[in-house]
């Protein structure tokens, strides 16, 4: 029997050899298991719900709802700032008050909100590990942002008159130098 030799014509691979054709799909396609405890923005907001109001107005003052890659998480993150911002507690009774005060609760969207909410509170992230997380955030946010300079690019050479294509670069580079800065600034601990 063939040794599996990819240069012998007659060879016939195992299944153990054989690609699985998740393997050979779109690499970029969405892992269909999520974590929340692995999801680094669910961490972050964790012990966003745990911190301090000092270590939470720091947080909300160096992180935007755009840093978020789930709109869910952007949309609590959101809550909590307006919370944080307020001088009000921003612990998860609070928000999930919040939100039903405001009819968020209700209906597909407001389930998903109840349901990550209770999903991020219990996954224990202590309050220690905010800066960390904030930190983890923004690295997230900065590589995201070069996938969509580069899509951006990708579409402005198809779409855009050639006298607008430098400038279009120019503004790309201008938004990802601040977001390089802001990375830094963060890793360094400067607000």
């Amino acid at each position: 029997m063939p040794t599996g030799d990819s240069k012998d014509p007659d060879v016939t691979l195992s299944p153990a050899t054989v690609p699985d054709f998740d393997d050979l799909t779109d690499n970029e396609a969405e892992i269909d298991e999520y974590s929340t405890a692995l999801d680094v923005e669910a961490q972050l907001l964790c012990s966003l719900l745990w911190a301090p109001a000092e270590s939470a107005k720091r947080a909300v003052a160096a992180l935007t709802s755009a840093d978020f890659y789930r709109p869910v998480n952007a949309a609590l993150f959101t809550a909590i700032e307006e919370l944080v911002t307020a001088g009000k507690p921003h612990n998860s009774a609070h928000v999930f008050t919040t939100l039903q005060q405001e009819g968020r609760t209700s209906g597909h969207l407001g389930k998903q909100l109840t349901k990550a909410l209770t999903d991020i509170t219990t996954i224990g992230v202590p309050s220690a590990e905010l800066e960390h997380n904030i930190a983890a955030v923004l690295t997230q946010a900065y590589r995201r942002g070069f996938r969509e300079a580069a899509r951006s690019l990708a579409q402005a050479a198809e779409e855009l008159p050639e006298d607008q294509l430098f400038e279009h670069l120019l503004s790309i580079g201008r938004e990802r130098r601040a977001a390089s800065q802001r990375l830094a600034a963060i890793r360094e601990g400067r607000p």
